[in-house]
């Protein structure tokens, strides 16, 4: 039962991601024309106001208007990500999440991209270190997330690895 749950994590995640993603950008869509901007709070508007945007590129604005050669290169991306997954070994539980994350996100952005021709972009962030910051979604941000935790992962295997290495340069020295 256990290697099921384990299993399901990945689906889990990249679902949830899915779904705060959609719901959130057909809020944005029912509610704001492009380029309209609304104050959540006062007391949060110097950090974040919601800023409709409609994005034909990538992150930063950059490949605007080659929606559809970037949702080739999602699709690729999906496909990857789901091939490493069924390889996964057992235990790799922030392994799952990480990707949960970043297969979450990616589909976000493609769904927008097969049904509007561009991504909807709507959290428009206002502090330092991130003034003039793109205006993103909640796929982007998951994505970063995934993207994040994959590399501390990394990070902290090669660690682990290095230790070990070392572990066994002083019982052989020894």
């Amino acid at each position: 039962m256990r290697r099921l749950g384990e299993s399901l994590l990945l689906p889990f995640v990249a679902l949830a991601v899915l779904a705060a993603d959609q719901a959130t950008k057909s809020l944005v869509v029912a509610h704001l024309q492009p380029g309209q901007s609304i104050e959540l709070a006062p007391w949060l508007t110097p950090v974040l106001v919601v800023t409709r945007v409609s994005n034909t590129g990538v992150a930063f604005g950059l490949l605007q208007g080659m929606s559809d050669i970037l949702a080739v290169v999602t699709l690729f991306v999906v496909g990857m990500l789901l091939l490493y997954y069924r390889h996964l070994p057992p235990g790799q539980l922030l392994l799952r999440v990480a990707l949960g994350f970043q297969l979450g996100g990616a589909v976000g952005n493609l769904i927008d991209r097969l049904l509007r021709a561009s991504v909807v972009d709507f959290i428009d962030l206002n502090f330092w270190p991130m003034k003039n910051w793109p205006v993103s979604n909640v796929a982007d941000i998951c994505i970063v997330i995934g993207v994040i935790l994959l590399a501390l992962l990394m990070v902290w295997e090669q660690w682990q690895e290095t230790r070990r290495q070392k572990a066994l340069s002083v019982e052989e020295a020894g």
